[in-house]
């Protein structure tokens, strides 16, 4: 069932850069219409919330995967959220052990990262929350939103898996404790397999604990087959703060 609070909706059943930009027309209407709005650059974002099947059964606090999407799924409609990553998987009957933030991004814009942390320290102050065991995650736009606001909250985080994604190498000595993995299509066209490569060998320099996939005959969508994978999950909760 769906349970509506403010703009989130809660999901009680159990478990990019894509195309997808916005597009300018020739007009000043038609770019009018495409632009965020000042509202939609300063209002909270919609959010899904997912719950495990046992949440509220028993006595214990649960860890917690933000999840980021990409490009493509940016606007103003909670289902576009639902058609990757663990969105996808728990719509889909998927049981997951986690509660899972999946936050949407308003079009036109990228992810904000004090805004991503007022979100998910609001999750945390409403739900039974195991905070030292807080995981982040994204596809593309997502994979290089994971980079960045974790090197900006380097101690909030017990683990990140960033997908497709890039950032600053500069970035790695904020990150040197935090265990990564990073995952990546050799034959992505849109966000280049040397972005990643960038970042873990920046990673490696520094001492980070970092592990690297590479899937040798994967595009751009190298997030299907890692969100599918089981091995992701236990890798997260093997690490905690």
């Amino acid at each position: 069932m769906y349970e509506k609070a403010g703009v989130a909706i809660c999901f009680v059943l159990i478990l990019s850069i894509v195309a997808g930009c916005a597009s300018t027309g020739p007009t000043a209407a038609k770019a009018k219409k495409t632009s965020p709005s000042a509202e939609e650059e300063l209002a909270d974002y919609k959010y899904l919330l997912y719950l495990p099947q046992d949440y509220g059964k028993v006595d214990k606090r649960w860890p917690l995967i933000l999840f980021l999407h990409g490009a493509g799924e940016r606007g103003d409609d909670l289902a576009r959220v639902e058609v990757h990553g663990p969105p996808k998987i728990v719509k889909q009957g998927g049981h997951l052990q986690f509660i899972i933030v999946s936050p949407q991004c308003p079009r036109g814009l990228w992810w904000n990262d004090k805004k991503l942390i007022e979100l998910l320290d609001k999750v945390i102050a409403s739900h039974s929350v195991d905070t030292d065991r807080l995981y982040l995650t994204g596809l593309s736009m997502g994979g290089f939103g994971t980079w960045h606001l974790a090197s900006q909250y380097p101690d909030k985080f017990a683990a990140i898996a960033p997908i497709c994604g890039g950032g600053q190498p500069a970035w790695a000595v904020n990150l040197k404790n935090v265990p990564v993995w990073v995952f990546h299509g050799a034959k992505d066209q849109t966000v280049a397999l040397a972005k990643s490569e960038e970042m873990v060998n920046a990673l490696r320099e520094c001492g980070g604990d970092v592990k690297f996939t590479v899937y040798p005959d994967a595009g751009h969508d190298s997030w299907t087959e890692t969100y599918n994978n089981p091995e992701l999950y236990e890798w997260f909760l093997e690490h905690r703060k």
